[in-house]
């Protein structure tokens, strides 16, 4: 697999850059949701329902998404392999964006009833729908501009959006949640969404001023001289491609489940049953997150040299270790029991299983159909592993009384990623680091 530089001065740097902002607001647009859930959507949206039930509600809601993300990957998968990655990815930014501020401008069950939770499930399916077609896009397009030998580490800024848009949305919850609570309950907690606005007119500034995937360009013009047999990518991936996107998704099933652990069900589960801060815990978050945005290029360099399926084994079996003490660290209560506990979940679970999901994944598929299978793979990943996470650590807690229980699921999810990895097949990314 070749890669030359495309013209018009895009460097695999620049490009590298704006998947890296463009998927940082898109999460940025995706979390802040998630957050909003667990501290005002339950009360504001929910307002019959006991605080769990009305908990469970919101979580409920915030995880129609990941119903909706296969759907926009496929979507948005068969244009990109059809007309290309950059046009996608601007149109689901621009998706992203309307579906946020919308969201923000939702009067709440008091003002019209029931009407409310039922736009707040319609726009945050498609925030999903948006971020469905999100993740493929960048990622293909920072990895399919690099050069050989360097792919993990380009390919890895894309995926390091992801942290990217924790640090923002923590960030932004953790300044308005300081104003008074009645004002937070009103008015205070739509900001954040409101801000939307301007992110994705950076993020829209940068994506269009990079050019296409020089590698989707090579394939399109071998499919005008020797046409593919279909012209449906999905139905190539579900009749040919079936095994990698179930490996694919699989594979992160650990780094996914410690991710949505960490940044959303201790948001809940500190609070409620810990009685613990909740400004601790989103700063301390925001502070792990941020850690995690470096780890993971740095982390991308080391696949470069060793392969990816290496280090995502190596991902998994630190997963299956960490659960445990990571619980046992964030129990304590203490600010800094908080923090150990968000970095080994955060800059180093998350970190090691995610860093190099962005060049393994795409690898397992042929260029005329990646889009779409790299896409799916990933998505599917989050109906199997992170929207169930925070339910399952609820329901656990809940029959248990035990964090540490929690910490278990962890390791049993990892070890289901290990074996995923272990009988996945070696990728052609992994054969470049061989030689």
């Amino acid at each position: 697999m070749t890669t030359k530089v495309a013209a018009q001065g895009t460097t695999p740097g620049r490009v590298a850059f704006a998947s890296f902002v463009g998927t940082t607001v898109e999460w940025y647009d995706y979390f802040i949701f998630g957050t909003a859930s667990l501290l005002v959507l339950n009360t504001q949206f929910f307002p019959n329902l006991d605080p769990t039930a009305a908990t469970l509600a919101a979580l409920a809601t915030f995880s129609v998404a990941f119903i909706a993300r296969p759907l926009g990957s496929i979507v948005f998968g068969h244009f990109g392999d059809r007309v290309g990655r950059k046009t996608m990815l601007v149109y689901s930014l621009l998706g992203m964006g309307a579906a946020t501020v919308l969201v923000g401008c939702v009067p709440n069950f008091a003002t019209i009833g029931v009407a409310a939770p039922a736009i707040l499930v319609l726009l945050r399916f498609l925030q999903g729908f948006a971020v469905g077609g999100e993740w493929g896009g960048a990622a293909l397009m920072a990895l399919e501009h690099a050069p050989s030998r360097r792919r993990a580490f380009f390919a890895s800024w894309s995926q390091a959006g992801v942290p990217a848009g924790i640090v923002l949305a923590s960030g932004a919850f953790y300044l308005v949640q300081l104003m008074p609570d009645e004002q937070f309950q009103s008015w205070g907690w739509r900001l954040p969404f409101f801000a939307s606005a301007a992110l994705i007119g950076i993020g829209m500034y940068i994506r269009l001023r990079i050019t296409e995937s020089p590698e989707f360009e090579a394939a399109r013009a071998l499919d005008a001289t020797e046409p593919a047999e279909t012209r449906v990518p999905i139905l190539d991936v579900l009749r040919s491609h079936l095994g990698p996107v179930f490996i694919g998704a699989l594979s992160i099933a650990g780094g996914n489940t410690v991710f949505y652990l960490a940044t959303v069900y201790w948001l809940t589960h500190g609070p409620r049953d810990l009685g613990f801060d909740r400004g601790t815990i989103l700063l301390m978050t925001m502070l792990a997150a941020a850690i995690d945005v470096v780890a993971m290029p740095l982390i991308a360099v080391l696949a470069d040299r060793i392969g990816r399926r290496t280090l995502l084994q190596l991902g998994a079996v630190i997963g299956i270790v960490i659960g445990v003490p990571m619980f046992a660290l964030f129990q304590t209560g203490t600010a800094w029991g908080i923090f150990l506990a968000a970095v080994l979940a955060l800059p180093i679970g998350h970190a090691f299983s995610s860093a190099v999901i962005t060049s393994f994944i795409p690898g397992l598929f042929e260029t005329r159909v990646r889009y779409t299978g790299a896409g799916l793979s990933y998505q599917l990943s989050g109906i199997i592993a992170s929207a169930p996470a925070p339910f399952v650590a609820t329901y656990v807690y809940a029959q248990t009384g035990s964090s540490l229980a929690v910490g278990a699921y962890l390791s049993v999810v990892s070890v289901i990623a290990l074996i995923a990895i272990s009988l996945g097949p070696r990728t052609p990314l992994d054969r470049e680091v061989a030689g």
